[in-house]
């Protein structure tokens, strides 16, 4: 289900330390000609443990409030809007992006812990189960380098070089568009490279794009290229584009790559929003 027109960038407000990920969100919102969605899930359960309701719901305004003038500051003009919603944070984003364009969310500081991200990580259970793709934003700006895109053949890794296209066309930046080979697994076919790119750029005749087939282990490889990129994109996962839940190569650039990273989920079209949005997500390479 592709979003509609007026289909706003969503943003997934936590807490302070969430607030990065608006000025990011605020830019992909001026770029794509779509409105910001300022989101805080109150916790009332928590409310209700303070000394008085008024103060947690005070700062939830204050929050809101902050994140609605880094949006201005960022981009003056773009409309925005902010909300509190009862319920919890990562029930009621999920529910929100069904009918958002994409969904931003701060990554909690995954890229800079190794490997102890918990599956139950927010940013996880949001970029496996949303219903549109997912932006993962990080604490750390990225470097003025290329967009980057992973492709592997698969209809769900043409949409994400889709979407990767808009948005380097958007940003006047360079594509840089990387097949990883499993040598014990597969051959390169440049051709077969050749033609998901030729597919995709007759939208996007101005973006330079360079592409490489490489070898070796796909999410280890891309996440070291990611190191240059000032934004990754890769499909949700690679055989089964349908199904709530994340790939090996989409779980490696979440948990490691130190570049924001957009998870894209679809078919065709730009942008796609997911299918199924519900699934339970799966750990499965």
């Amino acid at each position: 289900m592709a979003a509609g027109s007026d289909a706003a960038v969503l943003v997934g407000l936590g807490a302070e330390r969430n607030l990065p990920v608006v000025r990011l969100a605020a830019q992909e919102a001026a770029a794509h000609g779509r409105p910001l969605c300022l989101l805080h899930a109150f916790n009332w359960t928590a409310a209700l443990e303070a000394p008085s309701i008024a103060g947690p719901r005070a700062d939830a305004e204050e929050l809101i409030a902050r994140a609605a003038e880094i949006a201005n500051e960022v981009e003056p003009g773009l409309p925005v809007s902010g909300e509190i919603i009862e319920g919890a944070p990562v029930a009621t984003l999920i529910r929100r992006s069904e009918s958002a364009f994409l969904l931003a969310v701060g990554d909690g500081g995954m890229a800079t812990c190794g490997d102890c991200v918990p599956a139950d990580a927010p940013a996880v259970q949001l970029a496996a189960r949303a219903g549109c793709p997912v932006l993962v934003v990080r604490r750390e700006p990225p470097p003025q380098g290329p967009v980057l895109v992973g492709v592997d053949g698969s209809d769900s890794s043409q949409a994400a070089l889709e979407f990767a296209f808009d948005c380097a066309a958007r940003r006047e930046s360079r594509l840089l568009v990387v097949r990883i080979v499993e040598s014990e697994k597969g051959t390169e076919d440049p051709e077969l490279l050749v033609g998901m790119v030729a597919k995709s750029s007759r939208r996007f005749p101005s973006v330079a794009t360079e592409c490489h087939t490489l070898h070796g282990d796909p999410g280890t490889v891309l996440v070291e290229q990611s190191r240059s990129a000032q934004l990754v994109l890769v499909a949700a996962r690679g055989d089964e584009p349908w199904r709530g839940m994340l790939g090996a190569v989409s779980q490696s650039l979440l948990y490691h790559s130190p570049a924001p990273l957009i998870v894209v989920r679809g078919g065709t079209g730009v942008p796609v929003a997911g299918r199924n949005a519900h699934d339970a997500w799966d750990q499965r390479p």
